[in-house]
C-alpha cells in the first residue's frame, strides 16, 4: 500500500498533517516527513512530544487521517502528495517507542498509525 512514490515523497522534507476527532470538532497537528519511520504491515511511527488532544481523541475514536507531501517534482507536475487513512494508538514504551526515541530524542510517546487506505492527491 505504501508504494515507491509514497516513500519517495517522505524522503524529501515536507509537512505532515494529522487529523483526529473524538466527540467534537476535528483537531489537526503537524510534524515533518523526516520524522516518520515506516514499518512493515503499513505502520507509520510518528514522534509525539505534545499531541495531547490527538491522543485524547484517539482514545475515543482511533481513526485518523494524514496528509503528506513534497514540493519536489513528481510525474508531470510540481509536487506530490497523499491522503492516508488509518487507526492510531500511542505508546510510551516498547520496541517502537525505543526506535523512535533513538531517532527523535525529544519524543515522550510514539504515535503508531496503521494505514488502511492511501489516495494520491497531487
Amino acid at each position: 500500500m505504501l508504494n515507491h512514490n509514497f516513500h519517495d515523497v517522505i524522503s524529501q522534507e515536507g509537512i505532515v498533517a494529522i487529523v483526529s476527532w473524538g466527540n467534537g470538532e476535528p483537531h489537526v497537528v503537524n510534524t515533518w516527513n523526516s520524522y516518520l519511520i515506516i514499518q512493515e504491515n503499513d505502520k507509520i511511527l510518528i514522534p509525539a512530544a505534545g499531541m495531547r488532544k490527538t491522543q485524547a481523541n484517539t482514545e475515543i475514536n482511533d481513526k485518523v487521517k494524514l496528509t503528506v507531501g513534497s514540493r519536489e517534482e513528481g510525474g508531470k507536475k510540481m509536487g506530490r502528495g497523499f491522503l492516508l487513512e488509518g487507526t492510531a494508538k500511542f505508546l510510551k514504551s516498547g520496541p517502537e517507542y525505543d526506535l523512535m526515541k533513538a531517532k527523535c530524542p525529544f519524543t515522550n510517546r510514539v504515535l503508531i498509525v496503521t494505514v488502511t487506505s492511501v489516495t494520491k492527491t497531487l
